[in-house]
């Protein structure tokens, strides 16, 4: 079973609070993928980084002051771009999601799975949640297109997609 996890494609990290011009440049990239995924009969799965108003006062907040994706805001939001509709959504509150990786082992258990992540941001949502899906499943084929993600720096975005090259994660689509 093929499935597309598409992580944190929301507006604060795309031009909102925390946004940066190269999630920006892959926005078309995630819409055509996201696509083909479709078009092929293979589930689609978003994630949602989900903050409350009291963000500052939480460890991320005090650690990144900078408020973002709070609940039920624009900045939230997956990006109007993207088509969201009859894809589950897992909303989560910190960069990983043990959830996410309990959804598709509920929904698609006992299946040889091929997961593929993409989004927001590389170096810290894409690889938790790559990682925490490794451990989940450690014979499944992971993958993390590159064309398709965005870190905070390109710099931080090529040592998360290093990192993840050790632990055995195929990293596609990556230019020098």
């Amino acid at each position: 079973m093929k499935i597309l996890v598409v992580i944190d494609m929301q507006n604060d990290f795309i031009d909102g609070a925390l946004g940066t011009k190269e999630a920006v440049e892959i926005l078309s990239n995630v819409g055509q993928k996201i696509d083909e995924y479709r078009k092929s009969g293979h589930p689609v799965i978003f994630t949602r980084d989900t903050h409350q108003e009291n963000y500052l006062d939480t460890q991320e907040g005090r650690n990144l002051p900078v408020p973002h994706c709070i609940y039920n805001t624009k900045g939230w939001q997956i990006s109007e771009v993207l088509e969201v509709a009859d894809s589950a959504t897992i909303d989560k509150p910190t960069f990983g999601s043990a959830k996410l990786a309990q959804y598709i082992q509920s929904k698609y258990p006992d299946q040889d799975l091929e997961i593929e992540l993409i989004g927001l941001c590389t170096d810290i949502c894409v690889i938790s949640n790559a990682m925490i899906l490794k451990a989940f499943f450690p014979e499944a084929r992971i993958s993390v297109d590159a064309s398709c993600c965005a870190g905070v720096t390109p710099s931080s975005h090529k040592t998360a997609l290093e990192a993840m090259k050790v632990c055995q994660i195929s990293i596609l689509n990556e230019t020098l």
